[in-house]
């Protein structure tokens, strides 16, 4: 199986729960659009520093992590992110790695979102099924 990429959104949490509140209009929640690597490996959501300043999150805290190479370091934690996937979404906080070349999608927002990857196709495909989740109220 090569690398898996997907195109997520990905939205000030903050910002989404203050237009459900109405305090700011839905087109005024700062999002982006990314190719994110998935990356089971990865415990949740990574970043890099210019995409956790276009968002403009806020930062909870400090974390040490292990990187793929095995060194050590220490990143900011975000406040929550609003993670879209087709008709998924979930939250989840960022890691914010600040040479980081691309965005990794990984196991915390995918198990949110119910998904997982399909290695003989190569993509991201729901865990129990691709049939829209859709919103119960």
């Amino acid at each position: 199986m090569g690398t898996v990429y997907a195109e997520i959104t990905l939205k000030n949490g903050d910002d989404v729960s203050d237009a459900r509140r109405g305090r700011i209009k839905e087109q005024e929640v700062r999002q982006v659009s990314v190719m994110a690597m998935v990356d089971t490996g990865a415990g949740t959501l990574v970043i890099d520093e210019a995409t956790c300043q276009q968002l403009g999150l806020g930062i909870k805290g400090l974390r040490r992590s292990s990187l793929a190479d095995n060194s050590k370091t220490i990143c900011k934690m975000t406040m929550p992110v609003e993670v879209h996937w087709k008709d998924r979404n979930t939250f989840c906080e960022a890691m914010v790695l600040p040479d980081a070349v691309t965005v990794l999608l990984g196991a915390i927002p995918l198990e949110g979102m119910d998904l997982m990857v399909n290695p003989v196709a190569g993509e991201l495909v729901g865990a129990h099924g691709d049939e829209p989740l859709g919103m119960i109220v």
